[in-house]
């Protein structure tokens, strides 16, 4: 039974995604009405909220989630993270701002006489957009917005321009300052933190 509610689980992840539904609201609320809906079965047809739990019970999983929440947004020894917001902040206010479309014109100007450089400049700007708002998906469609009708009126072929936003995009998550490495470097941190701790501990 337990696999059951696994699977209603990662449906329900998956239309809430699907659907366009925030993914910090989706992954934390997908679970928590799976672990709803497994402990008012368990209640209903067992007679124990714990019954279609593979390991604990509904509250050991509620708490779970909130110390890993906790986790990640209150301690004080985190201090890396602070820089998310910070950067996606940093990011909405080049795209509304519109100092990014300035800096588009601006790199279209100083790689004119280089061929292709509209494209170039796509790239350029895109992935700072990218490194900085950390969502692939939001630095595209912007980019789309901003500078596919100037490839297109530049006589880019449809597919090159597309495809050329849409690598700008993805290429941000590899180059610093990105929202991806952020995290990761924390998590690393911490990992050779633990391991540390249980090298002396073996020794």
């Amino acid at each position: 039974m337990e696999l059951v509610f696994l699977l209603l689980l990662v449906v329900l992840m998956a239309g809430a995604l699907a659907s366009g539904f925030p993914v910090a609201f989706a992954l934390p609320g997908s679970a928590i009405i799976t672990i709803g809906l497994a402990a008012v079965t368990g209640e209903l047809f067992a007679g124990d909220a714990s019954a279609y739990f593979a390991q604990g019970g509904p509250v050991n999983w509620l708490t779970a989630g909130v110390t890993n929440f906790r986790g990640v947004y209150w301690e004080v020894e985190r201090d890396t993270l602070i820089a998310i917001p910070l950067f996606v902040f940093m990011g909405i206010m080049l795209q509304r701002s519109k100092i990014a479309e300035d800096l588009l014109v601006a790199m279209a100007q100083l790689f004119g006489p280089i061929r292709g450089g509209l494209g170039i400049s796509v790239v350029f700007v895109g992935a700072l957009l990218a490194a900085t708002t950390g969502i692939v998906g939001a630095t595209v469609v912007a980019m789309g917005l901003i500078s596919l009708p100037a490839m297109l009126r530049n006589n880019y072929s449809h597919s090159l321009a597309t495809g050329t936003i849409a690598a700008s995009g993805t290429l941000g998550q590899i180059i610093p300052p990105s929202i991806v490495l952020i995290i990761l470097a924390d998590q690393l941190s911490s990992a050779v933190d633990q391991a540390g701790m249980a090298r002396k501990a073996y020794f």
